[in-house]
């Protein structure tokens, strides 16, 4: 009954079988094999519209990566507070921005609400010569508290930074976990609503290890400076095509989406089962595979003595994330122990 994290979570097998079959023979190096230039051309179809894409091996590399080629080392990002690159990243934003000040925002469910985006705006003027200019604008799609931002409200948001010559990055580790409860497109959730940047994750949903910064065409002309600045960072695999290899085994058939839409579906179901119990609260809408509750002590220490394994957050919740292999027995399992 493992429910840390969805990073601890196997590999699918058709991703393994993938790297295998690109094993074959040789291949061009840095991004330049076969495999690589049809991932990027399968990308194109999905989010409908021309597209420049990078891959790395994790989710810090390809965030602080994005940030570097959209916010200067004077500027600064907006964020929320419990977004991953603010707590999670070691600075790595920073350190590759050289020097892009974050500033962390409030709001419900960890979504920046439009009060403190504006109140940030307002009180981060251009041009005033004391203060870090606003030059991009963070969202997390799930949200670190496994809420989604609907197209209509990354459109506001982006919106209100049109005025600044702001960018709109997404954090997109859990976007297809977003994607499938939302039930919009791609390119809605992404480019049509004012987002510039993404960093697509496939890692916490099936794979090995493989992430994209997609840039979309309002950035494209930042393409290769992005790979100048992976390949300095040290983070330019050489071997590029196995990384692209599990892109396109977990995009064939939507493999992807269907592997998210069976990790929302057990995150539900266990959010059910647990909001049934007396002194259980759900925290935040389950629009994904991340289940935050309230628990009385009593009742955690009895899951975890009965082998439940779940993060405690910092604020005491209890953090549960479901997978693409998470099982029926496993939730089953977890309600009749909590029971």
């Amino acid at each position: 009954m493992n429910f840390l994290s969805d990073t601890t979570a196997p590999a699918h097998p058709a991703l393994l079988e993938a790297i295998a079959a690109a094993n074959a023979g040789f291949a061009a190096s840095y991004g330049a094999d076969d495999v690589s230039v049809r991932v990027e051309a399968r990308l194109k179809e999905i989010f409908e519209t021309d597209l420049k894409v990078l891959f790395a091996v994790s989710g810090t590399a390809s965030n602080a990566l994005a940030l570097s080629v959209l916010c200067p080392s004077h500027g600064a990002i907006l964020c929320h507070d419990e977004a991953h690159i603010h707590r999670d990243e070691r600075g790595a934003p920073e350190f590759f921005t050289g020097g892009g000040k974050l500033i962390p925002l409030h709001g419900d469910h960890a979504k920046i609400s439009l009060d403190a985006l504006d109140s940030a705006l307002g009180e981060i003027p251009e041009g005033f010569v004391h203060t870090s200019p606003v030059r991009v604008l963070s969202l997390s799609n799930l949200s670190e508290s496994g809420s989604a931002y609907s197209p209509a409200e990354i459109a506001e948001r982006a919106g209100r930074t049109r005025e600044r010559p702001a960018f709109v990055h997404m954090d997109g580790a859990r976007f297809s976990n977003a994607l499938v409860t939302l039930g919009c497109s791609p390119a809605e959730l992404t480019w049509k609503a004012g987002v510039d940047a993404l960093c697509f994750g496939a890692t916490k949903n099936g794979a090995l290890g493989a992430e994209a910064v997609i840039l979309f065409p309002s950035v494209m002309d930042r393409f290769e400076e992005l790979q100048a600045r992976q390949k300095r960072a040290g983070h330019m695999a050489p071997k590029m095509r196995f990384l692209a290899a599990q892109f396109e085994a977990w995009l064939s058939g939507d493999l992807w989406l269907d592997l998210a839409r069976t990790a929302n579906g057990h995150a539900r179901r266990l959010a059910e089962g647990l909001a049934a119990l007396p002194g259980v609260t759900i925290l935040h809408p389950v629009d994904g595979n991340e289940v935050f509750a309230r628990l009385p002590e009593r009742l955690a220490e009895r899951l975890r003595g009965g082998g439940a394994r779940f993060y405690q957050w910092p604020d005491g919740s209890a953090r549960f994330v479901t997978s693409w292999c998470t099982g029926d027995a496993e939730i089953t399992g977890l309600l009749e122990t909590a029971s």
